[in-house]
């Protein structure tokens, strides 16, 4: 039972680390290939990387056409689109500020199953998490940075169309997890390792169709940039769907998505050290704001009430 837990924590610190590493990955790839060669190899690699943990471990596939039909949508949702999204917006933005971005999953994910799926219901301190995480977006943003510098204003449009293509792609997880919720989990439920391989090869399967537009033209490679394909699939899309997994299971989703404290960490200091990144202050302020909604939003950090005896004396 000892060893088990060990085994657990040991993955969980090598899923922050690997998912933290990804956003680096992506930004190396891209100086020898297209965003959507990046995300079209991505997906394969850990499509099959996945395949073949499903054959050495002989789990079962579902027998119901409709389960395939949702992971069709979670596929494209949860990794087709989003993935593009991020490997584009590295073109104009830090690997370190497309890490913090991906923190905000939490916060979309909160307004998705409570606003668009209605499967939770937000509380008082619920409603204030999702707040300041909008607040941290805005000052993530900084839009008056665009009042202040207009010598620079054609960058800054491109850096801002960035951060809101690393938006667009935390929507679209926090839709992920909402729809697995709705259409999924209470109906049709899968083993983790199933539901990585349909998620990761449905998106796969989706780019596959879409090679033509996605993934023709030229390429560079290099060492490094194979070694970050081949880390970014194997590892970053492949192992780390199944040790999230793993550690779902022993540990309950409100534990396991606590690496999403530490994801944009390891992305921030990978991209300082290795790519020399630097961010302005606006954007680890913005990203305490998020963590503070995190926090609220998971139920984690409660805002004191007024309890019910002092309320019936009013």
């Amino acid at each position: 039972m000892k060893q088990n837990r060990i085994s657990t924590a040991v993955q969980f610190a090598a899923l922050g680390l690997v998912w933290g590493a990804s956003f680096l990955f992506m930004k190396v790839a891209l100086e020898g290939i297209s965003f959507g060669q990046v995300a079209w190899t991505r997906l394969v690699l850990g499509a099959l990387t996945l395949a073949v943990l499903i054959l050495v471990t002989r789990t079962r596939m579902p027998r119901q056409p409709i389960v395939y039909l949702h992971f069709v949508v979670i596929g494209a949702f949860g990794c087709a689109i989003p993935y593009l999204l991020f490997a584009w917006a590295e073109q104009y933005v830090t690997s370190g500020l497309a890490s913090i971005y991906n923190a905000v999953t939490p916060i979309t994910t909160a307004l998705m199953v409570t606003l668009a799926f209605r499967v939770e219901k937000l509380d008082r301190s619920r409603v204030l998490g999702v707040i300041a995480g909008i607040l941290g977006v805005v000052v993530i943003i900084a839009p008056w940075s665009f009042a202040v510098n207009q010598a620079a204003h054609g960058d800054l449009v491109l850096e801002l169309v960035g951060q809101l293509a690393c938006l667009g792609s935390a929507v679209c997880y926090g839709f992920t997890f909402g729809y697995i919720r709705r259409f999924v989990s209470t109906r049709h439920p899968v083993s983790g390792l199933t539901a990585a391989f349909l998620q990761v090869g449905m998106g796969a399967l989706i780019l596959l169709a879409l090679t033509p537009a996605v993934a023709l033209g030229p390429i560079r490679l290099d060492l490094p940039i194979v070694v970050s394909l081949l880390l970014l699939g194997v590892l970053g899309t492949g192992v780390a769907y199944y040790w999230y997994m793993g550690i779902l299971n022993a540990w309950g989703p409100t534990a396991t998505s606590t690496v999403t404290y530490l994801t944009p960490v390891v992305g921030v200091f990978l991209g300082f050290v290795l790519l020399g990144e630097t961010l302005s202050w606006n954007a680890p302020l913005g990203a305490l704001l998020v963590f503070l909604g995190i926090l609220l939003a998971q139920g984690r950090l409660r805002v004191p009430g007024r309890s019910r005896r002092a309320a019936a004396k009013v």
